[in-house]
């Protein structure tokens, strides 16, 4: 195959991918939205009963607390962990942007220690564009 033909190739098959995954994504929404309704009902019995869990002959439904964290004051919240030795209280993983950034302004002095840098070269192919 020459270039010509691979691009054409390459781009019918990202255009199928494309369709594929928004049909997969309108149907799931609607599967999801399904088990969202029957789970507002599982959770209004035991609601109803005061019960954690109750089992049936097709399995347990199970009644938990979910709990999540958010931060409205990112300074603070910064300065507290820093000030406490808390560090484990964040997620580990860089700011893939800030660290470009951060690397980009001190080139010469290399990675900090315990970070390893990945590079890969990639093509991306881009439809023509119309006039």
């Amino acid at each position: 195959m020459n270039l010509e033909e691979l691009v054409k190739a390459y781009l019918t098959l990202r255009t199928a991918r494309e369709t594929l995954a928004s049909e997969f994504k309108l149907k799931d929404k609607e599967l999801e939205s399904e088990m969202l309704t029957i789970e507002q009902a599982m959770l209004g019995v035991c609601n109803e009963t005061n019960a954690d869990s109750i089992k049936t002959q097709h399995g347990t439904v199970i009644r938990k607390m979910n709990q999540t964290y958010h931060c409205t004051d990112w300074d603070n919240f910064k300065k507290f962990i820093l000030e406490n030795e808390v560090i484990d209280l964040l997620q580990q993983r860089i700011a893939q942007t800030n660290f470009k950034e951060f690397i980009a302004e001190r080139q010469e002095e290399g990675l900090p220690p315990g970070i390893n840098v990945m590079r890969e070269l990639t093509v991306m192919v881009r439809k023509p564009t119309s006039r």
